[in-house]
């Protein structure tokens, strides 16, 4: 699918401990991160009002997928309890669970990226 004409980013952060199953090294150890995540909502055109998206909407549809996460350990959660807690599936679910939230007929999300240091970095793309 092409890039849409339009893209607005919503930022937000939390924190979380993790640790990554079958890794072989010192990540398969209990630890934590502040964690960044941008979440991209494009569009090919704008609304009645001139918006991708309501920006307020799109933090509370952020914050209702993040905040089930901060201050807890992903991997008793769901679907990390299963699923490994990588940086890559990490960014995929958030993608997935703001998208139920805000995608319509006009708007979509169409990336995320998620930070777990200030130099490692993953992004999914929808």
């Amino acid at each position: 699918m092409p890039e849409p004409r339009y893209t607005v980013i919503k930022e937000q952060d939390f924190s979380a401990a993790h640790f990554l199953r079958e890794y072989h090294g010192k990540c398969e150890q209990l630890h934590g991160h502040n964690y960044r995540v941008r979440v991209h909502v494009g569009a090919d055109e704008l609304d009645s009002e001139g918006l991708v998206v309501d920006l307020v909407a799109l933090k509370a549809a952020m914050r209702e997928v993040i905040d089930p996460l901060d201050h807890t350990c992903l991997n008793e959660l769901e679907p990390f309890a299963q699923l490994n807690p990588s940086l890559e599936h990490l960014a995929r679910y958030i993608a997935e669970e703001v998208a139920a939230r805000v995608d319509d007929n006009h708007a979509r999300v169409i990336r995320c990226d998620v930070w777990e240091t200030d130099r490692n970095c993953a992004v999914y793309r929808r």
